[in-house]
């Protein structure tokens, strides 16, 4: 096993081992951080469209792979700080299932618009994941624990989407890519049709 797969493997045993400590804090505090930590897996809609914009980004390559990637959470954070505030926002669920199509899409099509338009479309549907994240903070638990949960959560699942964009320097790669793409926006068509029934 090589010194990076053993850092990991260790890493990975810690947290396991760390998960009944955590679970016995007191008021809420670490349990607001892995709720948070948990809330973006939770739905399928939230996953594929934080790792799109993680393929998106290698797909186009430096400066976008850690622009899109940053805008997003921090973002996010603004849409989770509304909903947990209470500050409404209309279409949440069509903002959301809207999001997997179109980043989807742009995987697909290999979209290069220019950065700052490809900026502004993540920042754009990550108003709409932060506020369903902030609306659904559990009773009794740190708003401010829960929010560091899905913010690195959400970082996390753009370093998966990156790490499998990184395929794109591949001819199969790009195929490959561009298909996942379409799959997601496919997925994001279904999102929508169920928000909207």
């Amino acid at each position: 096993m090589s010194r990076h797969g053993l850092r990991c493997l260790l890493l990975a045993v810690g947290c396991v081992i760390a998960w009944p400590v955590i679970a016995h804090e007191q008021q809420g505090q670490a349990a607001g951080f892995v709720t948070g930590l948990l809330h973006p897996v939770s739905g399928l809609d939230h996953v594929l469209a934080m790792v799109a914009v993680g393929l998106w980004g290698a797909q186009l390559g430096a400066p976008a792979i850690w622009l899109l990637p940053v805008t997003f959470p921090l973002v996010m954070a603004v849409g989770g700080f509304l909903g947990l505030v209470g500050v409404p926002l209309p279409g949440v669920e069509l903002g959301i299932a809207t999001s997997a199509i179109l980043l989807g899409a742009m995987v697909a099509l290999q979209a290069r618009p220019p950065l700052a338009l490809a900026a502004l479309l993540v920042a754009f549907f990550a108003v709409f994941h932060g506020h369903a994240h902030g609306t659904e903070l559990p009773a009794g638990q740190s708003g401010l624990l829960y929010s560091v949960g899905f913010v690195a959560a959400t970082g996390a699942l753009h370093a998966v989407g990156i790490s499998i964009g990184f395929i794109h320097r591949w001819a199969a790669g790009r195929v490959l890519l561009r298909a996942a793409g379409a799959a997601v926006s496919l997925a994001g068509v279904f999102f929508l049709w169920r928000a909207i029934a």
